[in-house]
């Protein structure tokens, strides 16, 4: 089902959401680089740009949480030497960067590590802290008044790199990633409404860590690539349904075997994975899965450059 947030109206032109106050929001995701450049894939024709907007500073593996038709948030990371606790706000009206007074309870990295309950708050989950201790405590910000608390839940054990989605209204969900005894296959998932935690019976195809997640909110939630315990890097991908949290794996795979990809969606239809590291480049090009069949498709337009090591990115997108 889809879902809107009746603080905002949708317009008649289905490539634009209109907030309060008819401002223009043009849809898209948002690739968030290493060197601090935020680009753009423009959902009306997977076109890619680059805002002229940038990041505070060169950052990996900051969390992100995406409050849409309003602003998308990115939380902490890994500006060498420093695990930043800041908070970035995307303001997706006139796509300006702003740097919240608010901030997390400790500095965390980690790919992929956050997830949004669209129009109340935005997670940051786990990762990595100074010191290379691994946090199992997840903090919540609260989009009304941009404040941060620290919730009671935590993940099964500290762990980064992990793959997280939301079924926005309803939970999110951490797949896999990498605790102090090593890669884990377990999903966690935190309930939004009394935001308690509990564990799936299902588990993801392999102990994966790095790879990264999506969800067609309301219908199932998508783990991409990764790298495993053992072997190759892995190019499958594993679908949540919420309905009942079982996993299936997709005929479809990414072009080639990759971790430390960027996921995103339009949720009602399709998720990006962008970018990624293949063990010898960084990647530029975007893989597209479209929801109505699972089938997966290469974008003709390509990131500006490949990271090996890409901070995240988040999506303004019309379906919660």
């Amino acid at each position: 089902m889809t879902r809107f947030d009746s603080r905002r109206r949708v317009s008649t032109y289905t490539s634009v959401w209109m907030p309060t106050g008819d401002e223009t929001t043009y849809l898209g995701g948002y690739f968030f680089k290493t060197d601090a450049v935020i680009q753009k894939i423009t959902f009306t024709d997977d076109s890619i740009s680059t805002l002229t907007a940038t990041l505070s500073a060169s950052k990996q593996g900051v969390h992100t949480a995406s409050n849409n038709g309003v602003a998308g948030y990115v939380m902490g990371g890994y500006a060498a030497p420093n695990y930043p606790t800041t908070i970035e706000k995307l303001l997706f009206s006139n796509e300006s960067r702003s740097t919240l007074s608010a901030v997390l309870s400790a500095g965390r990295w980690s790919p992929a590590g956050g997830f949004s309950n669209s129009g109340t708050a935005g997670y940051a989950l786990g990762g990595e802290t100074t010191g290379g201790s691994r946090l199992s405590s997840i903090d919540k910000l609260t989009y009304s008044g941009e404040t941060i608390s620290t919730i009671a839940a935590t993940l099964t054990t500290g762990r980064w790199g992990m793959a997280c989605f939301a079924n926005s209204g309803t939970a999110g969900y951490v797949a896999g990633g990498s605790d102090s005894g090593g890669e884990v296959s377990g999903i966690d998932k935190i309930t939004f409404s009394a935001d308690t935690k509990s564990t799936l019976a299902a588990t993801l195809t392999a102990t994966v860590r790095n790879a990264s997640g999506f969800a067609n909110s309301g219908t199932a939630g998508y783990v991409c690539g990764g790298e495993p315990t053992t072997g190759a890097l892995l190019t499958r991908i594993d679908k949540i349904t919420f309905s009942t949290d079982a996993k299936s794996t997709l005929a479809a795979t990414l072009t080639s075997g990759r971790q430390r990809t960027s996921g995103f969606a339009n949720s009602g239809t399709a998720g990006y994975v962008a970018g990624g590291f293949d063990g010898s480049v960084g990647l530029t090009g975007v893989d597209k899965i479209a929801f109505s069949a699972d089938t997966k498709t290469t974008l003709s337009a390509t990131l500006s450059s490949g990271d090996t090591f890409p901070a995240n990115a988040l999506a303004n997108c019309a379906s919660l």
